[in-house]
């Protein structure tokens, strides 16, 4: 789960732009790179898997134990944010077989026809997925994609210094913590925290809202050290910044290096994420797509996904399986008390050129 900020029609224009600056024709590094096939029965080559996922998602010990159930090999290719796997698709990459985009970026694949549907049938372990993560809103009833790793934003907070758990977004406008804050490199959950301290949704399309949100967050920049997606959990545990936003599952690692690091989710409120398996309607290897899907929702692998990456599965069979101290730790399982107050970050459409240009100004003041 990583950057969130581009609407369906942003993207394409991005995309539109691109190609007619450098042309949009595949290469050989377009597609899935190349793994060696093995000789099968009666001299046969080895059926080959393509997945493409997050980069810090590949573990070499699952890989192989599929290659050895399935009897297969399987060759991984890597993103590191949404708009980088839907751009490569746009490029003409072809060949992928499954696919790991979150759950705003399934939306938009959807509505750009890449998507194949699921045959559920092969992939009994989808009925395992746990049910507060069924029937969702960007495919509810799981015809192109099901629920892999979840997780919710939120803040971390070093209780060295902060005593009591902060319990509202404002904290990230308090002026005792200047220069100790960092925020997301990312447009919509940086917005997400100013509309919802200001009472709002995450997913506000009214141009006067936003622009309160903008005002708000012009204010705190003073007080921001960073914004950064990707080392606030170093920064966390270095004692770099007091107070962060981000993905529990990055602050649950730096808990593990500094274990006065804490996890809040706002009274106000945050946002809740899936990063989904898909397959893709020009996969090759359809049924084996669908055969590999079951394999990461197996409650073994799945446990161990969860204890090597700190993101929760969506198997609601693999929880009991990790160890107590990961079950029970907030940011990887949110609390229940916590469910109602979780929102899932929608496309807002045309409203998007209102946080595209807000977020312009926030970066360049």
């Amino acid at each position: 789960m990583r950057d969130r900020s581009t609407s369906a029609k942003t993207l394409l224009v991005l995309l539109s732009l691109a190609c007619s600056l450098f042309g949009c024709q595949p290469t050989p590094e377009d597609g899935p790179k190349k793994t060696p096939q093995a000789g099968g029965d009666a001299g046969r080559p080895m059926p080959t898997l393509h997945y493409f996922t997050w980069s810090d998602y590949v573990d070499k010990a699952l890989i192989e134990g599929f290659e050895r159930q399935a009897g297969v090999k399987v060759a991984v290719d890597t993103f590191g944010s949404n708009e980088e796997l839907l751009a490569k698709l746009q490029s003409g990459a072809s060949g992928y077989d499954v696919v790991v985009p979150s759950d705003f970026m399934v939306s938009i694949m959807i509505g750009q026809g890449l998507l194949a549907d699921l045959d559920l049938t092969k992939i009994p372990n989808a009925g395992l997925v746990m049910e507060r993560l069924q029937r969702l809103p960007f495919d509810p009833n799981n015809r192109y994609s099901v629920p892999y790793l979840w997780g919710t934003v939120g803040i971390g907070y070093n209780s060295e210094v902060i005593a009591a758990p902060p319990d509202s977004w404002d904290i990230l406008w308090d002026i005792r913590y200047k220069g100790k804050i960092s925020m997301l490199n990312d447009q919509r959950e940086v917005f997400g925290a100013a509309l919802r301290a200001a009472g709002q949704s995450i997913n506000a399309k009214d141009a006067a809202v936003i622009a309160q949100a903008r005002a708000k967050l012009l204010d705190q920049k003073r007080l921001v050290k960073t914004y950064t997606s990707e080392n606030y959990h170093q920064l966390l545990a270095f004692g770099d910044v007091t107070l962060a936003q981000g993905w529990g599952g990055a602050v649950a690692r730096a808990m593990v290096e500094r274990p006065a690091i804490k996890y809040v989710i706002p009274k106000e409120g945050g946002t809740i994420w899936a990063d989904c398996l898909v397959v893709l309607k020009t996969a090759p290897n359809k049924g084996l797509a669908m055969q590999f899907i079951n394999y990461l929702l197996d409650r073994e692998v799945a446990a161990k996904t969860t204890e090597r990456l700190l993101f929760a599965s969506s198997n609601r069979e693999a929880k009991a399986l990790v160890p107590e101290r990961i079950r029970g730790n907030p940011a990887v399982y949110p609390p229940d008390s916590a469910w109602d107050r979780l929102e899932w970050m929608t496309d807002v459409g045309d409203a998007v050129r209102f946080y595209d240009q807000a977020w312009t100004e926030l970066k360049l003041q």
